[in-house]
């Protein structure tokens, strides 16, 4: 595995050597003409000008092709031999070079800024800088300004680590290469932490008025609510106000510009009550639609994954390339929808649609961290603020909107399938409270809330022990929030917005595909100021979560077939169906999340074990558990079918069903087929479907809408077994996540048709009498 996922990094680290070594090449172009006029009788630049600009520029560029031509061919030849370590162990001694361009960066800029003002040919040249396209790139050739290129080498040298990082990674310990790579890193670190007191500054400051410096804290992409529909905006903290930037539409090769929509200094800045909030309600975008764009985004990447493998020429690639970016924009315009409002001293209120209460809560902290420390309000000339948001394309740390298509190749894709979560306990806190925790995870590129755990009354040592199934699509970080409930307490400081629950303590783990692919749970230790959050993690990739194993002894009901079940049972539909939905249809339907949210375990377990020995006090047993727990023991079942209720025979023809674009032929077609599912299956289908729409009549209540259902059950329901299903292992990772998605996904519809449909018509009498007759 990691024999290929060494080439696929080293591929990546060429790629981007290459891309670099055109941007270096397009300094050096102008060099030579300049030079040549210097010594002219009309020189644009003198010597000294030219050599401050362009200061180490050549050395720099000899030193990567050097790299870039050794390392070229012993990719192309690559065995798991080959040792590359002596290439990476060169470059990081020679990154002395990279010194001496740093410190001279400020001058250069400067310099070349003065010569622009001065000379107007050479402005012109300085803006219009041609970069060649490597394979990769789709334009033939960029145009960049000077200043952007100079930038280069700087945050070249900033990100160095990482890649050798990336590298150790996936080097085993015992390679020749693994010593020399370490030592490469050692040198690239203590070069960087030498540096990085002085990098740091020069990407953030920028001089307002003589003696003032106003730095950037952070900037993030974000939706702005204006009136009524949804915008995307650049928004950016300096240490003194808070502007809202949107990105110009640009001419083509025109660098990026961004237009200010607003800003407020942050003496001014208020966080929005709910009085204020309540004339503006965020107007929420169907699941069904979010859902429908997830498959396009799903099905544009399948088509790239394809195309890429056929090479029809780029022309095709650059089109969906192009669907894909308008997909997965609208898809970041949709989905977020927590609000984080703002106010002006006016009191006039912006709304930020964000998706994550972890990010909403960070701009929470680190403004208010900051207007402890600035004081005076004032106001930008429109001069200043031209200025000031001019700036931004310089200062921004986030380039890119945050969507899977941005992503370098050479980042992981993430992890795709299901992590089981058991969140322990807590300790550490300072008073009793009434906690919980929520999970977040990100997925297409930006986070969601995953799951929630109980609420535990009164304690400083909160033990929840509860265990939680979250789907994965390509994810890389969990982040864990921690909140007090604030039950009809006094309003929770009004300033907050809604009547919130207090975030007591977040923080964050990255998932590492090395730590997780063990198939063990994995204790780990969420610590965030002074609170300790204990948690198991266990990660099942998805080729694994397919398979629905038949159960090796057959007198139990896990894993045995339905009909098997139905005839010693002498029953029309499995008890075990029948008792769980007769218990949650007492008292879980007005429960929260009724089978999204995870029961614990170990409950889901013992009445596994109940069911499967036929133990008589099962119906006793149950009236003590926690709902939930009940709820994921019905979904085991299903799952756990040798084969799904759709049976692996028909489920072809329930995916092409649902994708008939002609009303009446796709429900002539669905109704036919469920129909033609042998008596149990489909008695017990009818069954369930009857109690998942009363289940939806309380969505208002339990906030499960029938698509909410669809999610949860239709794969349950519908994924075939292994032997059929046509997700074979062969198949190229990054490709099968796609398909795994569209599958999952034309699972979800199935089921959600059937949900929808108003009455299922019942064709001949026979089916009558059995639907009707009293022993269901």
């Amino acid at each position: 595995g990691s024999e290929t996922h060494l080439k696929w990094v080293l591929s990546g680290i060429l790629a981007s050597e290459e891309t670099y070594l055109s941007h270096l090449e397009a300094l050096l172009i102008p060099m030579k003409p300049l030079r040549a006029a210097a010594t002219t009788s009309q020189p644009m630049l003198t010597i000294q000008q030219i050599e401050t600009i362009f200061f180490k520029v050549p050395e720099l560029h000899e030193i990567h092709k050097d790299f870039y031509d050794a390392l070229l061919p012993r990719v192309q030849n690559w065995s798991h031999q080959q040792c590359v370590g002596d290439l990476f162990q060169k470059l990081a001694s020679q990154l002395g070079v990279y010194r001496a361009f740093v410190d001279n960066y400020k001058v250069a800029v400067e310099t070349a800024d003065k010569c622009c003002q001065a000379n107007a040919q050479f402005a012109e040249i300085s803006e219009n800088l041609m970069v060649r396209s490597t394979k990769d790139c789709k334009d033939q050739s960029a145009k960049y300004s000077l200043e952007t290129l100079l930038y280069k080498p700087v945050d070249r040298v900033t990100r160095s680590t990482l890649v050798l990082h990336d590298l150790l990674k996936h080097t085993p310990s015992s390679h020749p290469d693994y010593p020399l790579l370490q030592d490469a890193l050692r040198i690239s670190q203590n070069f960087l932490s030498s540096i990085n007191e002085e990098i740091t500054p020069r990407r953030q400051s920028m001089t307002v008025k003589k003696g003032e410096n106003r730095q950037l804290l952070r900037d993030r992409f974000m939706v702005e609510l204006v009136e009524g529909s949804r915008k995307l905006r650049h928004v950016f903290l300096f240490t003194d106000l808070l502007l809202c930037t949107k990105l110009k539409k640009q001419a083509a090769g025109k660098g990026q510009q961004y237009d200010c929509k607003w800003y407020i200094p942050l003496a001014d800045l208020t966080f929005q009550t709910i009085e204020d909030c309540e004339s503006s309600p965020v107007p929420l975008v169907q699941d069904e639609e979010i859902d429908a764009l997830k498959i396009k985004i799903s099905q544009i990447k399948n088509d790239i994954q394809r195309e890429k493998r056929t090479t029809k020429g780029p022309k095709v690639i650059e089109r969906l390339r192009k669907k894909l970016s308008e997909q997965e924009s609208l898809l970041l315009l949709m989905s977020p929808n927590m609000a984080f409002r703002v106010a002006n001293r006016n009191g006039k209120g912006f709304t930020f649609l964000i998706s994550s209460d972890y990010e909403r809560a960070e701009w929470r902290e680190i403004i208010r961290e900051q207007q402890k420390k600035c004081f005076k309000s004032f106001s930008l000339t429109s001069l200043e603020l031209q200025m000031l948001t001019n700036s931004c394309v310089k200062l921004q740390t986030v380039h890119t909107i945050p969507m899977t298509m941005n992503k370098e190749d050479d980042e992981s894709p993430g992890l795709y399938g299901f992590l089981n979560v058991i969140v322990h306990s807590a300790s550490g806190l300072k008073q009793s409270l009434n906690l919980y925790c929520s999970l977040e995870v990100d997925a297409f590129g930006y986070f969601v809330n995953k799951a929630k755990t109980r609420v535990y009354r009164d304690s400083t040592e909160p033990n929840w022990n509860e265990e939680f199934e979250i789907e994965l699509e390509g994810s890389q970080t969990l982040r864990l929030l921690c909140y007090e409930k604030c039950c009809g307490k006094v309003k929770q400081s009004k300033e907050d917005g809604e009547v919130t629950d207090k975030i007591v303590a977040k923080g964050q783990i990255k998932l590492d595909p090395q730590t997780l692919q063990s198939k063990d749970w994995q204790r780990t230790v969420i610590a965030m100021n002074g609170i300790e959050v204990k948690l198991s993690m266990k990660f099942t990739g998805r080729e694994f979560s397919l398979k629905r194993m038949p159960s090796r002894k057959q007198s139990g009901v896990f894993g045995v077939k339905i009909n098997v079940v139905t005839k010693r049972e002498r029953s029309k539909v499995p008890l075990i169906v029948r008792q769980c939905v007769e218990e949650i249809e007492r008292r879980g339907m007005d429960e929260v999340g009724i089978y999204r949210v995870s029961g614990v375990a170990t409950d889901i377990q013992a009445l596994k074990a109940a069911f499967d020995s036929n133990n008589k006090d099962v119906a006793l047993m149950m009236r003590e558990m926690d709902v939930n727990a009940i709820a994921g023991t019905l979904k085991l079942y299903f799952r756990e079918l040798p084969e799904p209720l759709f049976t692996d025979e028909l489920y072809p023809n329930f995916a092409g069903g649902i994708a008939l674009s002609d009303s009446v032929a796709k429900e002539s077609c669905m109704v036919n087929l469920l129909l033609s599912l042998p008596e149990p299956n489909l008695l017990t289908f009818l069954f369930l479907l009857d109690h998942l729409k009363r289940v939806a009549e309380n969505e208002s209540i339990n906030k499960m809408s029938l698509h909410n259902i669809a999610t949860v059950f239709g794969p349950t329901l519908l994924r075939p077994s292994e032997k059929d299903s046509k997700l074979s292992s062969s198949s190229q990772p990054i490709s099968m996540n796609d398909c795994w998605s569209l599958e999952v996904m034309a699972q979800v519809q199935v089921l959600l048709y059937f949900l929808q449909l108003e009455r299922i018509p019942t064709p001949d009498s026979k089916r009558q009498s059995l639907l009707f007759s009293t022993e269901v």
